[in-house]
């Protein structure tokens, strides 16, 4: 079974490769489900990890329907994967009304050439996920990132479960959950990849600072953070 640790920093996948992990998905800011890692962690992590790493591209948090420049990004940042040498993308694109993104999808994994390609976990979104199944199979894409539509994937492994006896081609990756305490129970469903991070919370300052950097209204499913033109024009026409 091959054991994919989710890894937001340097630190996290070197102690996964020293752990025996087979296979990295690396990312940042796992408090919003993960972001496309910067260019210093993605060179690093290519210098200092051996084993295979798969990239997360994800522009922003919030939902998974992208405008054509948040595409262009993503694009660009996968030739970026592609010329540093790593295994594998991790993306996806949804229409706003919950059903897959054929197309931009299919640009994605184009531009991935020869690297595998996951479809992560905006697929516990889709409201149709048999048709889903079958469109990212014709796309040949390898895995399916997915916690069985559940809000942990030991919640949602009697939907895995049924997905992947739909399956023909594609690796269903079970993912939100995991652990030492009920991994097993995937195992003998049958499944081959399982994904986790593995963290834990661990103290950096001895006390907390006097403000918090953390602001929790722009934590958000179905909203995103947008600079507005009157905002900013409000204020320059004050100071200019």
């Amino acid at each position: 079974m091959i054991v994919e640790v989710c890894a937001n920093s340097l630190e996290s996948a070197l102690v996964a490769e020293r752990a025996g992990a087979d296979r990295i998905e690396l990312c940042s800011e796992l408090a919003v489900g993960g972001l496309t890692p910067s260019y210093g962690l993605l060179k690093a992590v290519k210098e200092q990890v051996s084993i295979p790493v798969h990239v997360l591209i994800r522009p922003r948090s919030g939902d998974f329907t992208y405008s054509a420049d948040e595409l262009n990004i993503m694009l660009a940042d996968i030739r970026l994967c592609v010329e540093l040498g790593f295994d594998g993308i991790v993306s996806g694109v949804l229409l706003n009304d919950f059903s897959l993104d054929v197309a931009q999808t299919q640009k994605l994994k184009t531009a991935a050439c020869n690297l595998k390609f996951t479809f992560h976990r905006a697929f516990d979104w889709i409201t149709n996920p048999s048709e889903a199944l079958d469109q990212l199979e014709a796309m040949q894409v390898d895995y399916i990132l997915s916690s069985g539509q559940q809000k942990s994937a030991p919640l949602g492994i009697d939907f895995l479960s049924k997905l992947k006896s739909k399956t023909k081609s594609i690796q269903i990756m079970p993912g939100s959950g995991v652990n030492a305490d009920n991994v097993v129970s995937f195992k003998n469903k049958g499944f081959t990849a399982v994904h986790l991070s593995g963290t834990a919370m661990i103290q950096t300052l001895a006390q907390e600072p006097a403000i918090t950097m953390n602001s929790e209204r722009f934590l958000s499913d179905n909203y995103i953070a947008i600079t507005q033109l009157e905002n900013i024009k409000a204020v320059v026409n004050k100071v200019k």
